[in-house]
């Protein structure tokens, strides 16, 4: 028994770092978080230039700091925006619900390693085939542009949402 619960170990260890060798990478060294999915869901949002539905979560980190109204938020923070074309319900056509899946774009908090873009990392990663954002490092200045506005708050467009 013993040597089975070892090969099943074992297995695990081999396959998770076989994963995460896999996951890819933005040009500026951020790598895919497969996880985001399961993290707290902080706000939904609509863009309607893009027509996109979103979901936006967080890490723990972020999330606990966001309940607690820090700003900014600590290092170690990082949120995830998640985008789907917005769709008409064939069945009840004034919902509109998600379609296909676009992108799913992170930042990532590090106040010394990301100075120069307000202590943000940013990574993209589009379609299906989640290919990474951008051609070299400098997308992030594309990034931090449409942040610029929200400087105050953290380069945050998002809040946490309340519920009762």
């Amino acid at each position: 028994m013993r040597q089975i619960i070892s090969a099943c170990v074992a297995l695990l260890l081999v396959s998770s770092s076989l994963l995460a060798a896999d996951r890819p990478v933005a040009p500026n060294g951020i790598g895919f978080y497969p996880d985001y999915l399961s993290w707290k869901v902080i706000a939904p949002s609509y863009r309607e230039d893009k027509g996109h539905i979103r979901i936006i979560t967080g890490n723990d980190t972020a999330v606990a700091a966001m309940r607690a109204g820090k700003n900014p938020l600590p290092d170690g923070s990082v949120l995830a925006k998640v985008a789907w074309k917005a769709e008409k319900h064939p069945s009840f056509p004034v919902a509109t619900e998600p379609g296909a899946f676009v992108q799913v774009e992170f930042m990532v908090k590090d106040s010394i390693k990301y100075k120069a873009t307000g202590g943000w990392g940013f990574a993209r990663f589009v379609g299906n085939e989640l290919k990474p954002y951008g051609k070299d490092a400098s997308f992030v200045g594309e990034c931090f542009g449409c942040h610029i506005p929200v400087a105050s708050n953290d380069y945050l467009y998002t809040k946490i949402v309340k519920t009762p």
